[in-house]
């Protein structure tokens, strides 16, 4: 089956999704790079690189946001309380320890 252009190139929305992917995944690669680093000079880059990474990664989801291809739901107050709470209660028992 012969594929045309059209088969094959991505619309605006699946290539700000796929830049997106790609950006969360470099700042996966990046954060274990600098758990694993072993001398400052290296970890001084790999976190400028992850700090420049989540600024492009946060840009492009701005974008998505603003076309209206990436939904945002709100989170209700009751919810975010039920974290809160399950956050201070971890918090103590580290304490604790």
């Amino acid at each position: 089956m012969k594929q045309t252009k059209q088969d094959t190139t991505l619309n605006e929305k699946d290539a700000l999704q796929d830049m997106l992917d790609a950006e969360k995944q470099l700042m996966n690669y990046y954060a274990a790079a600098l758990t694993e680093g072993s001398c400052k000079p290296f970890r001084k880059e790999i976190l400028k690189n992850y700090s420049s990474s989540a600024d492009t990664q946060f840009n492009v989801f701005e974008q998505m946001l603003s076309r209206g291809y990436y939904q945002v739901q709100p989170a209700e107050k009751m919810l975010i309380d039920q974290k809160t709470d399950t956050f201070s209660k971890v918090q103590k028992q580290i304490a604790n320890a």
